[in-house]
């Protein structure tokens, strides 16, 4: 009995928390009809807002992956000074809040800041492209760091020092060994980089002036067309983000089963 209890309760925590509300946007996005809501988001402003988005996770996404891999590596299997420092320091973007981390970028590259020289020098960071793919880098960091560290610890050194007694050299014992072993780690950690890289809101508002149709991402546009009063703009474009969402889990889920039975 307290079994159900549990999973029924359970249930009912993630329908009130999330089945519920995102249900209710899917049903007013749709509630005048599916050409509505396509002319919503194929509007010029909603097209480019998807396009930018989608460029800055195209490049964030990658980065913070490579990033990801080379820091738990260094953080698992290095002996770097100062390990424990360095390791609180990559979970950083995950204790300071997103609108903190725009205006930090805002004090560092504006005008008195630091490296506010750059925009002298035809180098412009801030309401531009450049600082809007920083800040959602910045917020996106943390998660194939830790996605991997723990797996890397599960797996041990063990097969990767036999490869290197058997004459394998890193780059190769990598590919080989240790890789292998880590790729689920890292699609996880990809799936949350995407889902943050696409959906962060706070940093980048402060970072990239919301200029409709030059720096204003899909979640950016969603909040402008909601306080225009267009909500079927912003909860058709709600929408869209959604689907991208899931559409990456779904496609990490559909590919995990085929390669464990391969």
């Amino acid at each position: 009995m307290s079994r159900y209890v549990i999973r029924f309760g359970a249930l009912g925590y993630l329908a009130l928390l999330l089945l519920l509300p995102v249900g209710f946007v899917f049903y007013r996005a749709f509630d005048h009809g599916f050409s509505h809501a396509w002319h919503a988001v194929t509007t010029p402003a909603a097209v480019h807002a998807l396009e930018l988005t989608l460029l800055i996770a195209a490049i964030a996404v990658p980065a913070n992956t490579v990033f990801g891999i080379v820091m738990a590596l260094a953080l698992v299997r290095g002996r770097l000074p100062g390990r424990g420092l360095l390791n609180a320091a990559v979970d950083l973007p995950l204790a300071l809040s997103p609108v903190v981390v725009g205006l930090s970028l805002v004090l560092l590259y504006g005008r008195g800041g630091w490296l506010g020289g750059l925009a002298g020098h035809g180098l412009k960071i801030l309401f531009a492209f450049p600082g809007m793919v920083l800040a959602t880098m910045f917020v996106s960091l943390p998660f194939v760091v830790r996605e991997v560290v723990p797996v890397l610890r599960e797996i041990g050194t063990e097969q990767e020092q036999a490869a290197e007694t058997l004459g394998a050299g890193p780059f190769q014992t990598f590919r080989r060994i240790t890789f292998p072993a880590i790729r689920w780690a890292v699609a996880y950690g990809v799936v949350l980089t995407t889902a943050r890289a696409i959906g962060e809101f706070g940093a980048v508002s402060a970072v990239s002036g919301n200029i409709e149709g030059r720096t204003q991402t899909l979640p950016l546009y969603v909040k402008a067309q909601f306080d225009g009063f267009d909500t079927a703009g912003a909860y058709a474009s709600s929408v869209v983000l959604a689907m991208i969402a899931i559409a990456v889990v779904v496609a990490l889920r559909a590919l995990h089963p085929r390669e464990e039975a391969g």
